[in-house]
């Protein structure tokens, strides 16, 4: 197991964003040694702000791009890896047409779009919005890898320390989370157990005990900087092989392969173990199936066995949506945003954070081959994105109410 992300969160309107980086920075180097002291690999730094259109909504695009470009390199030299500019907004519906150019000027930068308002409502033109954007990203790098970099948010709090979900609350101090890569540590521990209550007994212990280890070291930290701690976030994040792969501990359970019936139990059981660990949370903790990061995943997809309409049915026993899924590069808007809607739907109904960082592949159609240059991403094919446009009353509106249930 090894610690993803150690995420701090700042609000630029508290405090000028050279002054907090520099407390975050000092504390977040003090932390990172200390866990390395007690034998945790920390891969990561990572940064997030509060939405962006609360800070930037003064300025124009011009003014903007520079001034992010600018604490993109203040950030990477303070030691963090990436930084994310948390969400538009339905409340601010320019916001989402600053995406693409920021994404275009910048490397390390993150960008969210939030298609849900705090009064249970999916709202249209924020989908819609979020389905353009998808659609300008792509061509923006090779492989349509600038999507990486933006996903969809449907019901999502702040606090999330995985990027790009990671945004902070309005208004509050400085703060950080943890988000752990943890799929080897499920895998090892489901192939060592006899049965299921023992499995879920000595998960829940292991990630009790980690929890309960770093908090002795941290606190008396985050008191002495004056930060916050949001939470541990211990989502089933994979590492691109097999000996970390979410994808292979579900099958260890009994399914084979992945995708057939059996799936989503096994999917519940893990997401309900999960739920059941007794840490103080942020983020997700959850279901985590990015079908590119995980060797599992995406050979399942790339056979036919695992499809869309299976990782959405999946989401719904604590998934955390629909992650790195590779698409037709000539998919419509209207598509994607059909897909987007059942995503935000979803999400209201059973009252759940989910996400969707969807990648169009230019040039490419279902069922083509991928292979990347990449290390964290492994070889897969184009995933078959078989919705149809919406007409009628879902075409003509503008706003869907989403009671829990």
């Amino acid at each position: 197991m090894k610690i993803r992300t150690l995420t701090c969160f700042l609000d630029p309107q508290q405090a000028p964003f050279s002054e907090s980086l520099t407390n975050l920075a000092a504390f977040a180097a003090e932390a990172a040694g200390r866990l390395q002291q007690i034998g945790f690999t920390l891969q990561t730094l990572r940064l997030a702000t509060t939405p962006f259109p609360l800070w930037l909504g003064y300025k124009s695009l011009a003014e903007a791009i520079p001034l992010v470009k600018e604490w993109e390199d203040q950030a990477e030299t303070a030691g963090f890896a990436y930084l994310s500019l948390g969400c538009a907004l339905p409340s601010h519906p320019e916001a989402f047409e600053w995406i693409s150019p920021l994404l275009a000027a910048t490397q390390r930068v993150f960008l969210t779009g939030l298609l849900t308002t705090p009064n249970q409502q999916v709202d249209f033109q924020a989908a819609r919005h979020c389905a353009q954007v998808i659609l300008r990203n792509a061509p923006l790098e090779a492989n349509g890898f600038a999507n990486l970099r933006f996903a969809a948010l449907a019901n999502v709090p702040p606090g999330c320390p995985f990027l790009p979900a990671a945004y902070h609350t309005p208004g509050q101090p400085p703060a950080y989370a943890l988000g752990f890569e943890c799929a080897d540590t499920i895998l090892r521990i489901f192939q060592e157990a006899q049965t299921l209550s023992t499995a879920r007994q000595n998960l829940t212990n292991e990630l009790e005990a980690v929890a309960a280890r770093i908090g002795e070291i941290l606190t008396p930290l985050q008191e002495r900087f004056g930060i916050q701690f949001y939470g541990y976030d211990f989502s089933t994040a994979p590492y691109p092989q097999d000996w970390c792969s979410a994808g292979a501990a579900l099958e260890q359970l009994g399914i084979v392969p992945l995708g057939g019936f059996g799936s989503l139990a096994a999917a519940a059981f893990l997401a309900d173990t999960l739920g059941r660990g007794r840490w103080k949370r942020a983020g997700f903790n959850g279901l985590m199936l990015p079908v590119l990061e995980d060797s599992r995943l995406a050979l399942r997809s790339a056979q036919g066995h695992l499809t869309i309409k299976d990782l959405l049915l999946y989401s719904t026993v604590c998934g955390t949506g629909l992650d790195t899924l590779p698409l037709p590069g000539n998919c419509s808007q209207e598509t994607i945003f059909a897909l987007l809607l059942d995503l935000a739907a979803l999400s209201l109904r059973l009252n759940k954070p989910l996400t969707a960082r969807l990648m169009p592949m230019p040039g490419k159609q279902a069922g083509d081959p991928l292979t990347f240059d990449f290390e964290f991403f492994s070889s897969g094919s184009v995933m078959a994105l078989d919705s149809g446009e919406l007409n009628g009353l879902l075409a003509a509106s503008q706003i869907m109410d989403v009671q829990p249930r």
